[in-house]
């Protein structure tokens, strides 16, 4: 990967804006922009941003180097279920094993209890004559036809994207395999995904679903980078284009195109990368990363300096067997649609107006007031400098709507109405942050808000105020700070061998061979990268539990060696681990090593960066009347780029791309890495 000085760029592309962060590594300035996301095809937006952005920032399309690429695509699909037609081949009488699921009951007092259908029913889940026992051993062979005569059945379903899940493919994936060789030849042009590839562990029915949602989603993200292909080629665009997984690093677009259930969390990751980038540069080592934009509410915990990595995850109550960043993500943005409900209480979102048609304020057709419509209602938001004076905003439209949808019926006036739409909002947040911490027994006094996203910075000390959290921080270019963390990536791959056995010395030439081969395996993925020798690192985890438990613990495994030393101190972690999660260990019970975990990144280059002003930097420190407390206030507004001292709220600093509310009683002062940092006043 030969490097040389040119423009990189990090996009982030959200239900109602698409973020890009441009790096020029010729003068080393960082600039931002937002432009409104296109619904209907994303990569229209991404590349209208990008010609905006080469118009705007001087340089040529051909000096773009690198694009990094955060993408929605495969979580949207998901959640309004636009998805190909699928089948599932497993093995014969497993055929049911979507359809079971787990006996948890999620909703314990709900007297009819929501139950989603399989994404695949019934009359397309096919099981076929074979068994592989639990050592990998052959108990019935796989007929030399089999592949054949799939086929046929698969023809006559009309499939347009196959899943093969057979029992114990994980240990032993060569029947999975051998089908699969047969159904591509066969069905040429139809997408075929195995459980031995996407994930090979344990656990039938997550991997059974991890599966399906890969195979699913592979015409789906295979269509879009196509038409994102096409449309760099006519314009002249040969980046190189890597594209975010939910594991916080990029992979090749061939990679994403197979795998595109690793692109689940591919927005938000980048949120929680910068969250963890901004806690070291600040030293932080406890932040809630708080990112509202303008379809969503996302949260990640940095704990003692490091964020959580999950095994395991779900979209839309679906598990995904794949290590992505522990996030939570709740249907709360500027666009979220405040209405009244059949009890009469007022709600907001989780419907959303997304970009089209938008809020009312945005004057495209918007009829349904949103978070954002009260903001500006109150006149937090300032209509002729949103994006900058960009995009001019409809203020007596956002007020008549709220009145019309809300007020009336409630029998409010309007400001007053706005100010619950604003109170209800915040409480939803409050309350999914402090629910995020509570679960890990941490305390929201221990911890400071990074709050960030194009209408994070209206909320989020109202939000700490409901928390009880101290500080607030804002960091630079907070709209498109996901587009930062995103800009800032690394290759990453994961790769995994689930062999249950237990921790014990016996247990070391199994061990030995397992991280033989996850070595090897990572070594090929860089190699096939282009990821020189020198930017390669290695990580290994175990998956660890006491015998007869039924769930494992990650512990990280930094010497990794197949030596009993090694060996003991990776169970002395895991007993400490497990005593700080569960308040106790047992040193003395048997442990089982139930997979092998590798981390494989290969190191993108690096380049300083200076961030460049924005729109606004010459604008004059002013005041406006504002709706506070059930009263109108004369209210400072100061631009970020001229801001020097301390200010005291009530207050409002504005951006190009977003604005900070300084509520009474705080105090708002630049601060480190061109951050703003808000501390509650002590009396």
């Amino acid at each position: 990967m030969p490097h040389s000085p040119f423009i990189r760029i990090g996009i982030d592309i959200g239900g109602t804006f698409t973020d890009l962060q441009i790096l020029d590594e010729r003068s080393f300035a960082l600039r931002s922009l937002k432009t409104p996301t296109t619904p209907e095809d994303p990569s229209i937006g991404l590349m209208t941003g990008i010609a905006e952005a080469a118009q705007r920032f001087g340089f040529a399309l051909s000096d773009i180097r690198l694009l990094l690429h955060g993408t929605t695509i495969a979580t949207n699909a998901v959640l309004e279920r636009r998805l190909p037609r699928g089948v599932l081949v497993t093995t014969a009488g497993f055929e049911d094993v979507l359809e079971i699921g787990r006996h948890t009951r999620r909703e314990i007092y709900a007297l009819k209890p929501r139950h989603e259908p399989p994404l695949i029913p019934r009359d397309r889940r096919l099981g076929v004559a074979e068994r592989m026992r639990a050592d990998g051993s052959v108990e019935a062979p796989l007929a030399p036809d089999a592949a054949g005569g799939l086929a046929a059945r698969l023809r006559g379903l009309g499939a347009e994207a196959v899943a093969i899940c057979l029992l114990n493919a994980h240990v032993n994936p060569a029947h999975e395999e051998a089908l699969a060789e047969g159904l591509r030849a066969a069905l040429p042009g139809v997408p075929v995904c195995i459980s031995s590839e996407i994930s090979p562990e344990i656990r039938e029915y997550e991997r059974s679903s991890t599966t399906v949602l890969n195979a699913l989603l592979m015409p789906v993200v295979g269509a879009y980078l196509e038409r994102l292909a096409a449309r760099m080629a006519e314009a002249g665009l040969k980046a190189r284009l890597l594209l975010v997984q939910s594991n916080g690093g990029v992979c090749s677009a061939g990679m994403a195109a197979l795998q595109p259930a690793r692109l689940l969390l591919s927005g938000p990751s980048g949120g929680a990368l910068a969250t963890l980038r901004m806690a070291q540069a600040l030293d932080r080592p406890n932040l809630l990363g708080a990112d509202m934009g303008g379809t969503s509410f996302d949260i990640c915990v940095v704990q003692d300096g490091a964020v959580t990595q999950m095994t395991q995850g779900e979209i839309d109550r679906l598990p995904v067997r794949l290590p992505m960043i522990e996030i939570r993500t709740i249907g709360a943005g500027g666009g979220s649609i405040a209405a009244v409900d059949d009890a009469g209480r007022l709600r907001a979102g989780p419907r959303s107006a997304g970009s089209r048609p938008g809020p009312v304020c945005y004057a495209r057709g918007g009829m349904e007031p949103t978070v954002t419509d009260a903001n500006v209602a109150l006149g937090l938001l300032d209509p002729r400098f949103f994006l900058g004076g960009a995009m001019p905003l409809d203020r007596a439209a956002a007020e008549e709507a709220i009145a019309r949808e809300v007020g009336r019926p409630l029998g409010l006036a309007p400001a007053e109405t706005a100010e619950g739409i604003l109170a209800v909002t915040n409480a939803g947040l409050a309350s999914a942050a402090r629910l995020s911490l509570f679960e890990k027994g941490l305390d929201p006094r221990a911890f400071s808000i990074l709050s960030f996203g194009g209408a994070g910075g209206l909320h989020a000390i109202p939000v700490a105020e409901e928390l009880g959290v101290p500080e607030v921080i804002f960091p630079a270019d907070a709209s498109t700070f996901s587009a930062f963390g995103i800009l800032h990536s690394d290759i990453v791959h994961d790769v995994a061998r689930s062999r249950v056995m237990p921790a014990a010395v016996e247990s070391l030439p199994g061990i030995a061979a397992a991280l033989e081969q996850l070595r090897a395996q990572g070594e090929a993925l860089l190699e096939a990268d282009g990821v020189p020798q020198a930017e390669r690192r290695f990580a290994v985890s175990a998956d660890l539990r006491y015998r007869g438990q039924a769930f494992e613990l990650v512990v990280p495994w930094p010497e990794a060696a197949a030596e009993p030393s090694a060996l003991e101190r990776l169970l002395e972690a895991f007993h400490a681990i497990h005593a700080r999660r569960f308040s106790y260990a047992n040193p003395d019970a048997a442990v089982e090593l139930v997979a092998l975990r590798l981390t494989a990144t290969g190191l993108l280059p690096r380049a300083e960066a200076r961030r460049a002003p924005g729109a606004g930097a010459d604008r004059p420190t002013a005041a406006r009347e504002v709706w506070l407390s059930g009263a109108a206030r004369r209210v400072a507004v100061h631009q970020r780029e001229q801001l020097r001292d301390a200010v005291e709220g009530p207050a409002l600093i504005e951006e190009e791309y977003t604005t900070v509310f300084v509520a009474e009683g705080w105090r708002c002062a630049p601060g480190p890495e061109g951050a703003l940092i808000a501390r509650r006043i002590t009396a």
